[in-house]
C-alpha cells in the first residue's frame, strides 16, 4: 500500500475503532426488550437492533425478510468445553505468552489465556491473546468427515455453480487425552504439524475427484524469521496429477465464490501474519445451537429469499469479544477485518472485512450446534477414548455476503464433528499426500 494510502487507511482504522467501541459499549448496557422463549418476526426485528452489529443491521435486508421466525434462546447458556481441555487450561495457566510478532510462546494445550488475563481497553496484547484462544479453541479431535454442501447465490437467485463432497480436519498436536502425553499431546512421535484438513469433492460431475490437503506447521506459531506457511495440496482430475497451491492464494476468491480459505470460520489464517487490536467487549445476539436441519439432513431447507439467512434459527444473547485484524502484508485484498468472537467458546459469531479503499466489503455469519443436544438427529457426537463428554459447540455453516455486488456464499455441513478416526493408522492414511491421486 502507498504511503499516503496506508496513513489514510490507519486513520480510518482508528477513526472505526472508536466507533465501533462506542457501539459495542452502548449494546452491553442495553436492556433487552425480548426474553428467551420469544418469536421475533419482520415486524418487530427493532427490538433486535441493540444486539447486531451496526454493519449488521445496515445490511438486514439479506438477513431478516417476511416470515421469518427467529427464537430467542437463554442468555449465554453453558457451552463451556470438555472437562479434560479446562483441566489443560488451568495445569498450563500462566504458561503461554504473547512473543514478537505477536507470535505465540510456551503454549502446551487448552486455552491459551484465561479470561481474565485479558483486558481489552489497557492490554495491546489483548486482540492478539483472543485470537489464539481463537485458534486453540476446544473443537474434539476431528478426523470424522462431514458432507457439506457450497452454494452459489446472485440477488436471491441460486445459481446453478456448486459444490458437494466430505471435508475432514484433524488436530495433530496439543492434544489433551491422557494417551498423548508421552508424546507431548502430539498424535505422531515428533510430530511438526499442528493440524491437517482436506477435502474431497463428489458433485458436480465436472468436477468430481477434485481433492484438497492443508498442512499448518507448529512453526506458524512463530514470528515471521522463523514461521513456516501452510503446504496445501490439490488434486486436479482432468489434469491426473497433484499441484501445490502458493501461500498468497489463501487470500485469493475460491472457485470463483467470495470467500478465501482464510475466511472459513471467519479466521482460518494464521495468527502472527496480522496486527489485532481488541476493539470493544458487550453482549450480542448471533445464531447458536440450531434447531433446524440443513444439509445433509435436509437438502432443501429455506434459508430466506436470498438464501444466505439463518432469522428461522435459535439466537442466544452471548458476552462476546470484539477484536480487528491488520494484514501485515500490503497486497492482502483486505484492509481490515472486525471479528465478534464468543467469550466463552472462541467460535466467531459475525465478521466484516473492508476493502482497500476501507469501504465495507463482507459480512460473515456462523451457525453453531452443540454436541450435546440430541433433539435434530440423535445421538451424533459421541465420546471417545480420553474424552468422557464432548461438550462442543460446532460451528456447523459459514454465510458470506458481499454487500457490494448483492452476491454471496452458504456453506452448510450440519453432520461436522470433532470425533477421531478409529486407529492412528487411518489417520496416517488420510493426511498422506499421496493419497490424493489414489482416491478415497
Amino acid at each position: 500500500m502507498r504511503p499516503l494510502a496506508r496513513a489514510l487507511a490507519i486513520l480510518a482504522c482508528s477513526l472505526s475503532a472508536s466507533s465501533a467501541r462506542a457501539a459495542v459499549e452502548d449494546a452491553g448496557s442495553a436492556t433487552p426488550d425480548f426474553k428467551p422463549g420469544d418469536v421475533i418476526g419482520f415486524d418487530t426485528i427493532e427490538k433486535l437492533k441493540p444486539f447486531v452489529p451496526k454493519e449488521f443491521w445496515d445490511n438486514r435486508d439479506f438477513f431478516f425478510y417476511e416470515g421469518m421466525k427467529l427464537e430467542i434462546g437463554p442468555t449465554n447458556a453453558d457451552y463451556s468445553p470438555a472437562k479434560e481441555y479446562l483441566a489443560a487450561t488451568l495445569e498450563n495457566k500462566g504458561v503461554a505468552k504473547i512473543g514478537p510478532e505477536n507470535s505465540l510462546e510456551g503454549h502446551r494445550a487448552g486455552q491459551p489465556f484465561l479470561n481474565d488475563e485479558i483486558q481489552c481497553k489497557s492490554d495491546p496484547k489483548a486482540g492478539a491473546k483472543i485470537m489464539w484462544n481463537h485458534k486453540y479453541q476446544w473443537n474434539g479431535f476431528g478426523g470424522e468427515p462431514a458432507n457439506f454442501y457450497y452454494s452459489y447465490w446472485d440477488r436471491g437467485e441460486e445459481l446453478p455453480l456448486y459444490y458437494q463432497g466430505v471435508g475432514q480436519f484433524i488436530w495433530l498436536s496439543r492434544h489433551v487425552e491422557k494417551k498423548f502425553a508421552k508424546t507431548d499431546g502430539d498424535v505422531f512421535r515428533g510430530e511438526k504439524r499442528t493440524s491437517a484438513e482436506g477435502v474431497q469433492v463428489d458433485e458436480p460431475f465436472d468436477a468430481r475427484g477434485i481433492a484438497l490437503m492443508t498442512y499448518r506447521y507448529k512453526a506458524s506459531d512463530g514470528p515471521k524469521a522463523t514461521s513456516k506457511n501452510d503446504d496445501t495440496w490439490v488434486y486436479v482430475p482432468t489434469l491426473r496429477r497433484v499441484r501445490r497451491i502458493s501461500t498468497a492464494q489463501r487470500t485469493d476468491a475460491v472457485a470463483g465464490t467470495d470467500f478465501t480459505l482464510d475466511d472459513l470460520f471467519s479466521f482460518n489464517g494464521i495468527v502472527p501474519q496480522y496486527e489485532w487490536k481488541c476493539l470493544a467487549e458487550g453482549r450480542f445476539l448471533a445464531p447458536m445451537n440450531t434447531k433446524v436441519r440443513a444439509y445433509p439432513y435436509d437438502k432443501d431447507h429455506n434459508f430466506g429469499p436470498y438464501g444466505l439467512s439463518y432469522a428461522d434459527d435459535r439466537w442466544e444473547l452471548r458476552d462476546s469479544w470484539v477484536v480487528e485484524m491488520d494484514p501485515r502484508n500490503d497486497d492482502h485484498p483486505y484492509s481490515r477485518k472486525v471479528i465478534y468472537i464468543d467469550k466463552q467458546t472462541y467460535t466467531a459469531h459475525y465478521s466484516f472485512a473492508y476493502d482497500t479503499k476501507d469501504e465495507l466489503w463482507k459480512i460473515l455469519i456462523h451457525n453453531k450446534r452443540w454436541s450435546e443436544d440430541t433433539s435434530l438427529t440423535g445421538v451424533w457426537y459421541k465420546p471417545w477414548d480420553g474424552i468422557e463428554s464432548p461438550r462442543d459447540l460446532v460451528i456447523i455453516s459459514d454465510t458470506i455476503v458481499n454487500v457490494q455486488t448483492g452476491t454471496g456464499n452458504r456453506i452448510e455441513f450440519w453432520d461436522r464433528s470433532g470425533m477421531p478416526l478409529a486407529s492412528a493408522g487411518k489417520i496416517r492414511r488420510y493426511i498422506d499426500v499421496g493419497r490424493l491421486t489414489k482416491g478415497r
